[in-house]
């Protein structure tokens, strides 16, 4: 393959930035390029992450039966919330919301490690890393509807296109791999809900920045492989000369997407030796398989949590792990323990995982669905369920600067609205990127004459949650 672009993000697009992208730049813009291949725009202040690992769980998982104990809902079980609580809140599916009955919650809560951190029987083996977990208990979204609440959560807006937390992570950082891409998104779960491109989108930052699927069968990433017929050395030539067509395009119309596409042309080249190896875990010891609950050669949840470990110890910035199935409008208790369950084991071993490694402190871990589950019951019966509820609910984050066996915040008595210490999901993004030495008011892309950001024009770094 031919010599390497400086491809590296920058706080604007101009034509001096081109002229340093480019492979027939100037001379001295491209040796500082090549002695410095890592150069990043993004870091204001010194980083306690250097990669994340996002483990969302699709469909809203209910807060009042994982995180958020609440005595107050077994004692008014079956009685109407008070109108104050409900007062001009609408609820997605619930048809009487003048008069929503209380459901307590059936799974019993306990405290765990020294730090004496709250959570329910559905989580046994997180239990055990409970001091390792900062878990927030007082967020609250905008919206009620999955599609524009993943939004809002993945990308700091409810409506579709806009740059999400992985692309901007990495326009801001960069890359740390050349064998893989920056921000790759890994899928589980029971598909109740679509899950969309625009979720791992990189909106109007470079193409570049988009975040890769891995498929949950066969090649992880379609069209990877060579064609019959057509061997790595062939392939490397039909490269180098679409490399060279691009770069004379790029000479006449200094379209930054054509920079974007070369890069991504190499490293998909470098992505047929990367990604069967990376995908290959039997050389896994049976220990850590277990440790996980996981198979070579089956996709899950726990796969994905041990695919993730492996993809941060090769230096990748993202990593999203979607497992869907968390959407409980009926049956509550019958699918949510099925969803604990799968992820239970596989997110305490991820940690204790990264831990033993020394790949705690620089891995940010996040959990979290895009709202919980409201405190009020859907339906009735045994197949009672809880609707979506974005006016307070539970996250958790770990390792990467943050502190472990705390809770922060808090909703009200029957876990409707967050009410102390209350946390928006620009707070949380404001939050993480601190965590990545990234100052989020100064992470910037001007677009159609304005310059966006992630946090749009909100956001404060929860200082109580920082190591």
């Amino acid at each position: 393959m031919s010599r390497e672009l400086d491809l590296q993000p920058r706080a604007c697009v101009t034509r001096r930035h081109f002229l340093k992208a480019s492979a027939c730049g100037i001379g001295m813009a491209a040796l500082g390029g090549l002695l410095n291949p890592h150069l990043s725009a993004g870091v204001h202040f010194p980083a306690r992450a250097k990669r994340v690992i996002y483990l969302f769980m699709s469909g809203g998982p209910s807060h009042v039966d994982t995180f958020d104990p609440k005595p107050a809902l077994a004692r008014y079980d079956g009685q109407p919330i008070p109108p104050s609580l409900v007062k001009d809140v609408h609820f997605a599916m619930i048809k009487d919301a003048s008069n929503p009955l209380l459901k307590a919650s059936p799974f019993r809560f306990s405290h765990h490690g020294q730090s004496g951190n709250m959570m329910s029987d559905l989580f046994p083996h997180l239990g055990g890393v409970a001091d390792e977990l900062a878990i927030i208990r007082s967020m609250h979204s905008e919206v009620f509807n999955h599609d524009p609440a993943v939004s809002l959560l993945n990308s700091g807006d409810s409506r579709v296109g806009r740059p999400t937390m992985g692309a901007w992570a990495s326009y801001g950082l960069g890359s740390d791999t050349k064998d893989l891409p920056a921000y790759i998104v890994l899928t589980s779960g029971v598909k109740r809900q679509p899950l969309l491109n625009s979720y791992w989108t990189n909106g109007f930052l470079p193409s570049k920045y988009q975040g890769v699927r891995f498929r949950e069968q066969g090649d992880p990433i379609l069209f990877l492989s060579n064609p019959d017929g057509i061997n790595p050395s062939e392939r490397g030539e039909q490269l180098a000369l679409i490399r060279w067509m691009n770069e004379q395009r790029f000479e006449l119309f200094r379209d930054p997407e054509t920079l974007a596409r070369i890069q991504q042309y190499e490293t998909a080249f470098r992505m047929q030796v990367s990604a069967p190896e990376l995908m290959d875990m039997h050389d896994e010891p049976q220990s850590m398989l277990d440790l996980y609950g996981c198979k070579p050669g089956v996709r899950s949840f726990a796969a994905n949590c041990l695919l993730a470990r492996r993809l941060v110890e090769r230096d990748v910035r993202f990593v999203q792990l979607y497992d869907m199935g968390w959407d409980s409008h009926d049956n509550m208790e019958r699918d949510h323990a099925r969803q604990c369950r799968s992820v239970d084991r596989a997110c305490a071993a991820l940690i204790q995982d990264l831990k033993q490694r020394g790949l705690l402190d620089e891995t940010l871990v996040i959990w979290g669905g895009e709202f919980g589950r409201t405190p009020v019951v859907q339906g009735g019966g045994k197949a009672w369920g809880r609707d979506h509820h974005p006016h307070g609910f539970s996250m958790w984050m770990a390792g990467g600067g943050m502190k472990g066996g705390i809770t922060h915040g808090a909703t009200d008595d029957f876990g409707f609205h967050a009410v102390e210490r209350k946390v928006s999901v620009h707070d949380f993004h404001a939050t993480a990127l601190h965590c990545l030495g990234i100052n989020h008011k100064q992470l910037t892309y001007r677009h159609q004459g304005r310059d966006f950001r992630l946090t749009d024009v909100a956001g404060n770094v929860l200082q109580d949650l920082l190591a």
